[in-house]
């Protein structure tokens, strides 16, 4: 099974090619900067160099992909000057629409697209811009024609696998994950054929949400 994490220098994206790989899945991490990810070289993973808010360099990742890779997406630039959220996914999107793999799973947040109304005042006021991006990237993926998931994690933390994540769909949903639970449930979904199409929320009843 080949895997491309884009976002893979750090975060969430690095818990991802951590687990993957030691799920035995042939990875391919690609970021703006790769070497931010020692794991990489640990692992001896090939990797490719692409700032996804430039089209070209999407198109041209896309383009050195096995056939049939199955992408995941954790990209998101909190507060930056450039936020990937939606723009980056909106390329991503593109490309992978006139490729040979069109299977993606996008990770966004809780308070996305329709759990808007679930997130507080303080929240939107805090990184509302921010979930409003990846929103837009739900609505872009939503109308493309994707094999897509979505997977809305709550607030991520630091922290070793737990096994008390919990997948839900719809609803209101409030709470905390570690980034490798998030990994592991991600990695859930992909196994089920039935996630195709699907919005799912998770967080860990176990965390305490600050």
């Amino acid at each position: 099974m080949n895997i491309a994490i884009w976002g893979a220098s750090s975060g969430l994206g690095a818990a991802m090619v951590k687990y993957y790989h030691q799920q035995g899945a042939s990875v391919i991490a690609i970021a703006r900067d790769p070497n931010k990810n020692p794991d990489l070289s640990t692992y001896d993973l090939p990797h490719i160099s692409c700032d996804a808010t430039v089209e070209q360099q999407v198109i041209d990742a896309v383009k050195k992909l096995p056939s049939d890779t199955i992408n995941i997406s954790t990209m998101g630039s909190f507060r930056s000057d450039h936020p990937v959220d939606y723009i980056g996914h909106r390329y991503l999107i593109n490309a992978l629409e006139q490729s040979n793999s069109k299977r993606l799973l996008l990770v966004t947040s809780l308070g996305c697209g329709d759990s808007w109304q679930y997130l507080s005042e303080r929240a939107k006021m805090g990184f509302g811009d921010a979930v409003r991006e990846k929103s837009l990237a739900e609505s872009w993926l939503q109308t493309s024609r994707l094999d897509y998931t979505i997977l809305r994690p709550g607030g991520l933390k630091d922290g070793d696998l737990t096994y008390t994540g919990e997948l839900s769909e719809g609803g209101e949903v409030h709470g905390a994950i570690t980034r490798e639970e998030v990994a592991r449930l991600s990695f859930e979904l992909l196994q089920n054929k039935d996630s195709s199409g699907n919005i799912y929320q998770c967080i860990d009843p176990t965390i305490p949400p600050y």
